[in-house]
């Protein structure tokens, strides 16, 4: 195996049309619908599995209806599934996403997603491994308490690693700073970026984060990213949007296939933003990711 990606995976409900509720019983009528695989891991899962890397999924998935769509789709991606077990009564997690051009509101039923622990990632969990993605971390307090020393356990047995943590709910970032210590590739949006280290400017905030490598998504823009003594841009694709749903997830998938294959970070920022772009393409994080071949099309022009 590849890539072992872990965190969250559940069904998203996506949901467009006249999405913004209205109380007082008014009824509102809907142009789409769709129920999908969702959840950063999964999502990011799926678009390393497409884009041919050997890829497996470590979660947490209840034993109801939508844990059973959620594996479904899993093993329908080419995913290798390795499953915590937990207690029965805990629902998988499920996400409505009300999606209108441009932007978007999400719902979120925790359940099984914050299940994960630091000792569900062992050693042999890791051993075969190359890389170690994490995701969704702030979905996950008690993963995130200790993921500094798996991330460090991670390096010390020849594994690289790399994180998007998504936004933090509480606006707290905690265990950041010690985890980024022991990552490789930091994968926030701009938002995130600024959020995380204090600092409005990107330029400022990237170079205050000495010990990794950063990849910023940065939406219809392209991307941008620092590393020891260098710095790149990539800028966007023109897309026919649907759904921009998971999007950075593929992001996330196509900068680590492109590493993983050899490619330098230019190159591999180039093949995160032809991901990202393609991805929308269609509703949901995974009906349309992007074959090798597809980035390969547009990143050459």
């Amino acid at each position: 195996m590849d890539v072992l990606v872990v965190g969250d995976a559940n069904p998203d409900l996506i949901l467009r049309g006249d999405v913004r509720p209205r109380f007082g019983q008014a009824e509102q009528l809907l142009t789409a619908a769709d129920l999908v695989l969702g959840g950063s891991a999964a999502i990011t899962a799926a678009g390393l599995a497409r884009l041919g890397v050997r890829t497996g999924l470590l979660t947490a998935i209840g034993h109801d209806v939508f844990g059973e769509v959620t594996r479904q789709a899993i093993a329908a991606r080419g995913v290798e599934l390795r499953e915590v077990e937990r207690a029965d009564e805990i629902p998988t997690g499920l996400s409505v996403i009300l999606s209108e051009p441009g932007d978007k509101a999400i719902l979120t039923l925790p359940g099984t997603i914050p299940s994960l622990r630091p000792d569900d990632i062992t050693d042999e969990h890791l051993a075969g491994v190359r890389h170690l993605h994490v995701a969704s971390l702030y979905l996950q307090p008690r993963l995130a308490s200790g993921l500094a020393a798996v991330f460090a356990r991670a390096r010390a047995l020849g594994v690289t690693t790399s994180l998007d943590t998504n936004w933090d709910p509480a606006e707290k970032w905690d265990s950041i700073h010690a985890i980024l210590e022991h990552t490789d590739v930091f994968l926030p949006n701009a938002n995130e970026l600024r959020a995380v280290t204090g600092r409005t400017g990107l330029d400022e905030a990237a170079a205050s984060l000495r010990h990794t490598t950063v990849v910023m998504k940065d939406g219809e823009h392209g991307a941008r990213a620092w590393w020891t003594g260098s710095s790149a841009t990539t800028p966007g694709h023109a897309v026919e949007v649907v759904d921009t749903t998971g999007a950075g997830d593929s992001f996330n998938a196509g900068f680590l296939a492109a590493r993983l294959r050899g490619a330098d970070i230019e190159e591999a920022l180039r093949w995160a933003v032809a991901a990202g772009s393609l991805s929308t393409r269609a509703s949901g994080g995974t009906a349309a990711q992007a074959t090798r071949e597809d980035v390969l099309a547009l990143t050459r022009g």
